[in-house]
Protein backbone atom coordinates (compact mmCIF):
# COMPACT_ATOMS: atom_id res chain seq x y z
CA UNK A 1 0.00 0.00 0.00
CA UNK A 2 1.41 3.36 -1.02
CA UNK A 3 -0.51 6.65 -1.16
CA UNK A 4 0.31 10.33 -1.28
CA UNK A 5 -0.92 12.91 1.22
CA UNK A 6 -3.09 14.39 -1.54
CA UNK A 7 -4.78 11.04 -2.19
CA UNK A 8 -5.47 10.52 1.51
CA UNK A 9 -6.82 14.08 1.81
CA UNK A 10 -9.30 13.48 -1.00
CA UNK A 11 -10.67 10.41 0.81
CA UNK A 12 -11.25 12.14 4.17
CA UNK A 13 -11.93 15.64 2.81
CA UNK A 14 -8.94 17.20 4.56
CA UNK A 15 -7.01 20.45 4.21
CA UNK A 16 -3.31 19.87 3.50
CA UNK A 17 -0.52 21.69 5.30
CA UNK A 18 2.86 20.72 3.92
CA UNK A 19 4.03 18.42 1.13
CA UNK A 20 1.09 17.13 -0.90
CA UNK A 21 3.31 14.42 -2.41
CA UNK A 22 4.47 12.98 0.92
CA UNK A 23 4.09 9.22 0.63
CA UNK A 24 2.81 6.80 3.26
CA UNK A 25 2.84 3.01 3.21
CA UNK A 26 1.79 2.08 6.76
CA UNK A 27 -0.11 3.21 9.87
CA UNK A 28 1.31 3.84 13.33
CA UNK A 29 0.61 5.70 16.57
CA UNK A 30 2.12 9.14 16.84
CA UNK A 31 4.82 8.36 19.40
CA UNK A 32 6.19 5.29 17.57
CA UNK A 33 5.68 6.40 13.94
CA UNK A 34 8.57 6.44 11.49
CA UNK A 35 9.11 7.86 8.01
CA UNK A 36 6.47 6.55 5.63
CA UNK A 37 3.84 6.15 8.37
CA UNK A 38 0.45 7.80 8.62
CA UNK A 39 -0.65 8.75 12.14
CA UNK A 40 -3.21 10.97 13.88
CA UNK A 41 -3.59 13.27 16.87
CA UNK A 42 -7.03 13.49 18.49
CA UNK A 43 -6.34 13.62 22.23
CA UNK A 44 -4.69 16.90 23.37
CA UNK A 45 -2.63 15.11 26.03
CA UNK A 46 -0.53 13.55 23.22
CA UNK A 47 0.16 16.89 21.53
CA UNK A 48 3.83 17.02 22.55
CA UNK A 49 4.50 13.94 20.40
CA UNK A 50 3.56 15.78 17.20
CA UNK A 51 6.65 17.99 17.47
CA UNK A 52 9.04 15.03 17.62
CA UNK A 53 7.11 12.47 15.58
CA UNK A 54 8.83 11.02 12.52
CA UNK A 55 5.53 10.25 10.78
CA UNK A 56 5.33 11.49 7.20
CA UNK A 57 1.65 12.46 7.44
CA UNK A 58 -0.45 13.21 10.55
CA UNK A 59 -4.21 13.74 10.67
CA UNK A 60 -5.21 16.48 13.13
CA UNK A 61 -8.33 18.36 14.16
CA UNK A 62 -9.11 21.70 12.52
CA UNK A 63 -9.05 23.30 15.96
CA UNK A 64 -5.45 22.30 16.76
CA UNK A 65 -3.21 25.34 17.25
CA UNK A 66 0.46 24.41 16.94
CA UNK A 67 3.00 25.76 19.43
CA UNK A 68 5.88 25.24 16.99
CA UNK A 69 6.63 23.91 13.51
CA UNK A 70 6.31 20.22 12.69
CA UNK A 71 8.16 18.21 10.07
CA UNK A 72 5.17 16.07 9.04
CA UNK A 73 2.55 16.98 6.47
CA UNK A 74 -0.69 17.73 8.32
CA UNK A 75 -4.20 16.80 7.17
CA UNK A 76 -6.77 18.93 9.00
CA UNK A 77 -10.28 17.52 9.47
CA UNK A 78 -13.23 18.07 11.81
CA UNK A 79 -12.63 14.81 13.70
CA UNK A 80 -9.16 13.28 13.43
CA UNK A 81 -10.08 10.04 15.19
CA UNK A 82 -13.09 9.39 12.95
CA UNK A 83 -11.06 10.18 9.82
CA UNK A 84 -8.29 7.80 10.87
CA UNK A 85 -10.89 5.10 11.59
CA UNK A 86 -12.31 5.60 8.08
CA UNK A 87 -8.89 4.99 6.55
CA UNK A 88 -8.30 1.89 8.67
CA UNK A 89 -11.68 0.52 7.53
CA UNK A 90 -10.78 1.11 3.87
CA UNK A 91 -7.44 -0.61 4.40
CA UNK A 92 -9.12 -3.59 6.06
CA UNK A 93 -11.65 -3.84 3.21
CA UNK A 94 -8.84 -3.80 0.64
CA UNK A 95 -7.04 -6.57 2.50
CA UNK A 96 -10.11 -8.77 2.88
CA UNK A 97 -11.06 -8.45 -0.79
CA UNK A 98 -7.96 -10.49 -1.61
CA UNK A 99 -9.61 -13.45 0.13
CA UNK A 100 -11.83 -15.27 -2.30
CA UNK A 101 -12.81 -18.78 -3.24
CA UNK A 102 -12.77 -22.09 -1.41
CA UNK A 103 -9.39 -23.32 -0.23
CA UNK A 104 -8.28 -26.92 -0.30
CA UNK A 105 -8.87 -29.18 2.71
CA UNK A 106 -12.18 -27.49 3.51
CA UNK A 107 -15.43 -29.49 3.47
CA UNK A 108 -18.74 -28.24 2.08
CA UNK A 109 -21.80 -30.48 2.19
CA UNK A 110 -23.60 -31.02 -1.11
CA UNK A 111 -26.82 -29.51 0.25
CA UNK A 112 -25.12 -26.33 1.49
CA UNK A 113 -25.68 -23.15 -0.54
CA UNK A 114 -22.78 -20.75 -0.99
CA UNK A 115 -23.25 -17.20 -2.32
CA UNK A 116 -21.06 -15.24 -4.73
CA UNK A 117 -17.56 -14.11 -3.78
CA UNK A 118 -17.51 -16.14 -0.58
CA UNK A 119 -14.18 -17.11 0.97
CA UNK A 120 -13.89 -20.38 2.91
CA UNK A 121 -10.48 -21.12 4.41
CA UNK A 122 -8.72 -24.45 4.78
CA UNK A 123 -9.97 -26.94 7.38
CA UNK A 124 -13.35 -25.25 7.65
CA UNK A 125 -16.47 -27.45 7.72
CA UNK A 126 -19.84 -26.39 6.28
CA UNK A 127 -22.64 -28.79 7.21
CA UNK A 128 -25.79 -29.95 5.46
CA UNK A 129 -28.30 -27.29 4.34
CA UNK A 130 -26.17 -24.40 5.58
CA UNK A 131 -26.70 -21.12 3.74
CA UNK A 132 -23.89 -18.58 3.36
CA UNK A 133 -24.56 -15.16 1.80
CA UNK A 134 -22.40 -13.36 -0.73
CA UNK A 135 -19.11 -11.65 0.18
CA UNK A 136 -18.90 -13.52 3.47
CA UNK A 137 -15.43 -14.52 4.69
CA UNK A 138 -14.95 -17.72 6.69
CA UNK A 139 -11.37 -18.04 7.88
CA UNK A 140 -9.59 -21.40 8.37
CA UNK A 141 -10.73 -23.80 11.04
CA UNK A 142 -14.35 -22.66 11.34
CA UNK A 143 -17.35 -24.97 11.83
CA UNK A 144 -20.80 -24.19 10.40
CA UNK A 145 -23.54 -26.52 11.66
CA UNK A 146 -26.61 -27.94 9.95
CA UNK A 147 -29.24 -25.44 8.76
CA UNK A 148 -27.16 -22.47 9.82
CA UNK A 149 -27.97 -19.26 7.93
CA UNK A 150 -25.30 -16.60 7.51
CA UNK A 151 -26.04 -13.33 5.71
CA UNK A 152 -23.93 -11.14 3.44
CA UNK A 153 -20.63 -9.38 4.15
CA UNK A 154 -20.07 -11.30 7.38
CA UNK A 155 -16.64 -12.28 8.71
CA UNK A 156 -15.89 -15.34 10.83
CA UNK A 157 -12.28 -15.32 12.01
CA UNK A 158 -10.33 -18.55 12.60
CA UNK A 159 -11.81 -21.16 14.89
CA UNK A 160 -15.34 -19.76 15.15
CA UNK A 161 -17.95 -22.47 15.79
CA UNK A 162 -21.60 -21.93 14.82
CA UNK A 163 -23.85 -24.74 16.06
CA UNK A 164 -26.88 -26.06 14.16
CA UNK A 165 -29.95 -23.94 13.36
CA UNK A 166 -28.37 -20.60 14.35
CA UNK A 167 -29.13 -17.51 12.25
CA UNK A 168 -26.65 -14.72 11.53
CA UNK A 169 -27.51 -11.52 9.66
CA UNK A 170 -25.47 -9.17 7.48
CA UNK A 171 -22.28 -7.22 8.21
CA UNK A 172 -21.40 -9.24 11.30
CA UNK A 173 -17.86 -9.72 12.61
CA UNK A 174 -17.09 -12.64 14.93
CA UNK A 175 -13.54 -12.97 16.21
CA UNK A 176 -11.44 -16.08 16.71
CA UNK A 177 -12.51 -18.83 19.06
CA UNK A 178 -16.07 -17.63 19.67
CA UNK A 179 -18.81 -20.24 19.99
CA UNK A 180 -22.39 -19.51 18.99
CA UNK A 181 -25.18 -21.91 19.93
CA UNK A 182 -23.65 -24.25 22.50
CA UNK A 183 -26.14 -25.74 24.95
CA UNK A 184 -27.52 -23.49 27.64
CA UNK A 185 -26.80 -24.47 31.25
CA UNK A 186 -30.03 -26.36 31.85
CA UNK A 187 -30.08 -29.16 34.44
CA UNK A 188 -32.93 -30.41 36.63
CA UNK A 189 -31.94 -31.50 40.18
CA UNK A 190 -33.02 -35.06 40.99
CA UNK A 191 -34.05 -36.57 44.36
CA UNK A 192 -30.79 -38.52 44.58
CA UNK A 193 -28.74 -35.31 44.22
CA UNK A 194 -27.81 -35.86 40.58
CA UNK A 195 -28.77 -33.62 37.65
CA UNK A 196 -30.84 -34.47 34.60
CA UNK A 197 -29.88 -32.54 31.47
CA UNK A 198 -32.67 -30.44 29.97
CA UNK A 199 -32.30 -30.57 26.17
CA UNK A 200 -31.65 -27.16 24.65
CA UNK A 201 -33.61 -27.23 21.41
CA UNK A 202 -33.75 -23.51 20.63
CA UNK A 203 -31.19 -21.53 18.66
CA UNK A 204 -29.35 -18.18 18.49
CA UNK A 205 -30.28 -15.19 16.33
CA UNK A 206 -27.66 -12.50 15.69
CA UNK A 207 -29.03 -9.51 13.81
CA UNK A 208 -27.17 -7.15 11.44
CA UNK A 209 -24.09 -5.02 12.22
CA UNK A 210 -23.11 -6.93 15.36
CA UNK A 211 -19.46 -7.44 16.37
CA UNK A 212 -18.43 -10.16 18.82
CA UNK A 213 -14.95 -10.44 20.33
CA UNK A 214 -12.68 -13.46 20.69
CA UNK A 215 -13.53 -16.47 22.87
CA UNK A 216 -17.03 -15.28 23.69
CA UNK A 217 -19.84 -17.79 24.15
CA UNK A 218 -23.51 -17.26 23.33
CA UNK A 219 -25.69 -20.19 24.36
CA UNK A 220 -28.67 -21.46 22.44
CA UNK A 221 -32.11 -21.11 24.00
CA UNK A 222 -33.91 -23.95 25.73
CA UNK A 223 -36.85 -23.06 23.48
CA UNK A 224 -37.18 -20.24 20.92
CA UNK A 225 -34.04 -18.06 20.64
CA UNK A 226 -31.23 -16.24 22.35
CA UNK A 227 -31.17 -12.90 20.49
CA UNK A 228 -28.42 -10.34 19.89
CA UNK A 229 -30.08 -7.33 18.27
CA UNK A 230 -28.92 -4.96 15.56
CA UNK A 231 -25.71 -3.00 16.20
CA UNK A 232 -24.76 -4.62 19.52
CA UNK A 233 -21.02 -4.75 20.29
CA UNK A 234 -19.70 -7.54 22.49
CA UNK A 235 -16.11 -7.77 23.74
CA UNK A 236 -13.84 -10.78 24.34
CA UNK A 237 -14.54 -13.45 26.96
CA UNK A 238 -18.21 -12.65 27.49
CA UNK A 239 -20.74 -15.30 28.56
CA UNK A 240 -24.33 -14.85 27.37
CA UNK A 241 -26.63 -17.58 28.66
CA UNK A 242 -29.70 -19.23 27.14
CA UNK A 243 -32.78 -17.17 26.26
CA UNK A 244 -31.01 -13.85 26.87
CA UNK A 245 -31.91 -10.84 24.70
CA UNK A 246 -29.33 -8.12 24.12
CA UNK A 247 -30.87 -4.90 22.83
CA UNK A 248 -30.01 -2.73 19.87
CA UNK A 249 -26.66 -0.86 20.03
CA UNK A 250 -25.84 -2.21 23.47
CA UNK A 251 -22.14 -2.46 24.37
CA UNK A 252 -20.75 -5.22 26.59
CA UNK A 253 -17.12 -5.17 27.76
CA UNK A 254 -14.86 -8.14 28.50
CA UNK A 255 -15.60 -10.82 31.11
CA UNK A 256 -19.23 -9.88 31.59
CA UNK A 257 -21.60 -12.72 32.49
CA UNK A 258 -25.33 -12.54 31.75
CA UNK A 259 -27.51 -15.27 33.25
CA UNK A 260 -30.39 -17.02 31.52
CA UNK A 261 -33.58 -15.33 30.33
CA UNK A 262 -32.44 -11.80 31.18
CA UNK A 263 -33.54 -9.05 28.80
CA UNK A 264 -31.09 -6.19 28.18
CA UNK A 265 -32.53 -3.00 26.68
CA UNK A 266 -31.11 -0.89 23.87
CA UNK A 267 -28.11 1.44 24.19
CA UNK A 268 -27.11 -0.18 27.47
CA UNK A 269 -23.43 -0.01 28.49
CA UNK A 270 -22.03 -2.87 30.60
CA UNK A 271 -18.45 -2.46 31.81
CA UNK A 272 -15.91 -5.23 32.38
CA UNK A 273 -16.48 -8.13 34.79
CA UNK A 274 -20.03 -7.12 35.62
CA UNK A 275 -22.43 -9.95 36.44
CA UNK A 276 -26.19 -9.95 35.82
CA UNK A 277 -28.50 -12.47 37.46
CA UNK A 278 -31.14 -14.40 35.52
CA UNK A 279 -34.73 -13.51 34.61
CA UNK A 280 -34.16 -9.75 34.95
CA UNK A 281 -35.09 -6.77 32.76
CA UNK A 282 -32.51 -4.01 32.28
CA UNK A 283 -33.99 -0.75 30.95
CA UNK A 284 -32.74 1.21 27.94
CA UNK A 285 -29.59 3.35 28.33
CA UNK A 286 -28.67 1.82 31.68
CA UNK A 287 -24.97 2.00 32.55
CA UNK A 288 -23.53 -0.82 34.67
CA UNK A 289 -20.05 -0.03 35.97
CA UNK A 290 -17.14 -2.48 36.18
CA UNK A 291 -17.43 -5.47 38.53
CA UNK A 292 -21.00 -4.61 39.49
CA UNK A 293 -23.38 -7.40 40.42
CA UNK A 294 -26.96 -6.78 39.27
CA UNK A 295 -29.46 -8.85 41.25
CA UNK A 296 -32.78 -7.19 40.42
CA UNK A 297 -34.49 -5.62 37.42
CA UNK A 298 -33.88 -2.01 36.39
CA UNK A 299 -37.02 -0.44 34.92
CA UNK A 300 -35.98 3.22 34.73
CA UNK A 301 -33.83 4.56 31.91
CA UNK A 302 -30.53 6.44 32.05
CA UNK A 303 -29.58 5.05 35.46
CA UNK A 304 -25.98 4.24 36.46
CA UNK A 305 -25.50 1.14 38.64
CA UNK A 306 -22.46 0.46 40.82
CA UNK A 307 -21.42 -2.15 43.37
CA UNK A 308 -22.47 -5.64 44.34
CA UNK A 309 -25.34 -5.84 44.80
CA UNK A 310 -25.54 -2.95 42.37
CA UNK A 311 -27.54 0.18 43.12
CA UNK A 312 -27.73 3.79 41.96
CA UNK A 313 -24.25 5.21 41.37
CA UNK A 314 -24.83 8.53 43.18
CA UNK A 315 -26.23 6.73 46.24
CA UNK A 316 -23.30 4.34 46.11
CA UNK A 317 -20.82 7.23 46.18
CA UNK A 318 -22.53 8.77 49.20
CA UNK A 319 -22.43 5.38 50.91
CA UNK A 320 -18.72 5.06 50.19
CA UNK A 321 -18.09 8.46 51.82
CA UNK A 322 -19.94 7.30 54.95
CA UNK A 323 -18.10 3.96 54.90
CA UNK A 324 -14.72 5.71 54.92
CA UNK A 325 -15.77 7.62 58.05
CA UNK A 326 -17.14 4.59 59.95
CA UNK A 327 -14.25 4.41 62.49
CA UNK A 328 -14.72 8.08 63.33
CA UNK A 329 -18.50 7.65 63.54
CA UNK A 330 -18.11 4.60 65.79
CA UNK A 331 -15.90 6.62 68.16
CA UNK A 332 -18.47 9.42 68.28
CA UNK A 333 -21.29 6.96 68.98
CA UNK A 334 -19.32 5.40 71.88
CA UNK A 335 -18.70 8.84 73.35
CA UNK A 336 -22.39 9.73 72.98
CA UNK A 337 -23.40 6.48 74.69
CA UNK A 338 -21.14 7.32 77.63
CA UNK A 339 -22.64 10.81 77.81
CA UNK A 340 -26.20 9.40 77.77
CA UNK A 341 -25.32 7.01 80.64
CA UNK A 342 -23.90 9.84 82.71
CA UNK A 343 -26.95 11.99 82.11
CA UNK A 344 -29.21 9.05 83.03
CA UNK A 345 -27.40 8.63 86.39
CA UNK A 346 -27.89 12.32 87.13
Amino acid sequence: MQFSAAQIASIINAQIEGNEQAEINSFNNIEAAKEGDLSFLANPKYEDFIYSSKASVIIVNQSLQLKQKVSATLLRVEDAYAAFATLLKLYEDMRSKKLNGIETNSYIAETAKIGEDVYIGSFSYVSEKALIGKNTKIYPGCFIGENVKIGENTILYPGVKIYHECILGNNIIIHAGTIIGADGFGFAPQPDGSYQKVPQIGHVIIEDNVEIGANTTIDRATLNATIIKNGAKIDNLVQIAHNVEVGQNTGIAAQVGISGSTKIGKNVMIAGQAGIAGHLNIGDKTIITAQSGVAKSVKSKDIVLTGSPAFDHSSNRRSEVIFRHLPELEKRIIELEKLVKELSKQ
